[in-house]
């Protein structure tokens, strides 16, 4: 199984074709995704390569971090998984008050 790359400090005009090419010249690239704002399409800076192993992917971080992509230089480590629940975090939902039963009255 591959290994899952964050790549930060992203120019806003690098595209998923870029970022394969980059990082193809340090092993075979499983897939590669630029990060998108759903409601405009524009990049949002950042994305992730999977690259087919381990070691592949040990050699890009290595040689890649810090390493310069249209006058930005990018952030390269190991991609660490979503926590459980989307991350969001805070309460969500309706209502409370401090009150049992949601802040209603009757």
């Amino acid at each position: 199984m591959g290994k899952k790359l964050y790549v930060g400090n992203l120019g806003y005009d690098i595209s998923e074709t870029d970022l394969q090419q980059v990082f193809a010249q340090h092993g075979t690239v499983e897939s590669a995704v630029v990060i998108t704002d759903k409601m405009t399409g524009q990049s949002k800076g950042f994305g992730f390569v999977e690259m087919s192993t381990d070691q592949e992917a040990q050699k890009a971080i290595s040689e890649l971090n810090g390493q310069d992509l249209d006058g930005r230089p990018m952030t390269v480590n190991e991609a660490k998984p979503r926590p459980e629940g989307g991350g969001r975090g805070g309460r969500g939902g309706r209502g409370g008050g401090g009150r049992p039963g949601g802040g209603r009255r009757y």
